[in-house]
C-alpha cells in the first residue's frame, strides 16, 4: 500500500522534473512531449515513478545514428556512454540500449536505438531533516514564515519545507543527470569523429 509520504513525494517530484524539463526546453531546442534537442541529439525525461519507497525515473538519448554506421559501432558507442555514467557523480540504477521501431502515422516505420538511464532515489534521500529544522528556525527567528511558499498538501512550515526540499532536490539531481548524459554523448562523439 501506498503511504502519504510516497503520494505527497512523488507529486512534488513530478512538479521539480516538470520544472527541469520547462528548462530544458528553453535552454536547447524543445521537441514534443518531455523531449528537448541538443547538438542533433534528442533527450527525454520520463515522469517519475513511486516504486518501493524510492522515486524512479528514466532520462535517454537518442545514438546519433548518421555518426554510428553499423550495429558494431553501436554497440561500442553505446558502452562508452555506459562506461562513462557508471563513473559519473550520480550513476544511474541501470543502463540498458533501447531500441524503438516508431511509427507516428502507421505509415512509415523508424527504428531508433537510445540509451536509457533509470535513477532511483529512496523517499528518505530527498530531504535531510536537520536542513528542515535549521531552515524551520532561522524563519521562525527572522519572522520570515510567510516567505515559504503555500503548500496545500502541507499544514505546517516543516511540511512545507519537506516539500519544496523534495521538488527542489528531485530538480537538481535530475539536472545533474542529464547534464552527466550530455557530457557523455559529447565526449564519446569527438572520441569517433577524429
Amino acid at each position: 500500500m501506498t503511504s502519504l509520504k510516497g503520494l505527497l513525494f512523488s507529486q512534488f517530484a513530478t512538479e521539480g522534473l516538470n520544472n527541469l524539463i520547462a528548462a530544458m526546453q528553453s535552454k536547447y531546442k524543445p521537441k514534443k512531449g518531455r523531449r528537448f534537442n541538443h547538438d542533433n541529439i534528442t533527450y527525454e525525461i520520463s515522469r517519475p515513478v513511486l516504486k518501493d519507497n524510492s522515486i524512479e525515473f528514466e532520462v535517454s538519448s537518442k545514438i546519433p545514428e548518421n555518426e554510428v554506421e553499423n550495429p558494431d559501432e553501436m554497440k561500442n558507442y553505446f558502452e562508452e556512454i555506459k562506461k562513462l555514467l557508471n563513473n559519473a557523480s550520480l550513476p544511474p540504477a541501470s543502463i540498458e540500449m533501447e531500441n524503438i521501431v516508431w511509427d507516428s502515422k502507421k505509415e512509415t516505420e523508424k527504428e531508433r536505438d537510445y540509451v536509457k538511464c533509470l535513477y532511483r532515489y529512496t523517499l528518505d534521500d530527498l530531504f535531510d531533516t536537520q536542513t528542515v529544522m535549521k531552515q524551520h528556525e532561522e524563519k521562525t527567528a527572522s519572522g520570515n514564515v510567510a516567505d515559504i511558499p503555500d503548500t496545500p498538501s502541507a499544514f505546517t512550515t516543516q511540511g512545507k519545507l519537506v516539500l519544496q526540499m523534495v521538488r527542489e532536490k528531485i530538480q537538481n539531481m535530475g539536472s545533474e543527470n542529464i547534464e552527466q548524459l550530455i557530457q557523455a554523448n559529447d565526449r564519446v562523439r569527438s572520441a569517433i569523429s577524429k
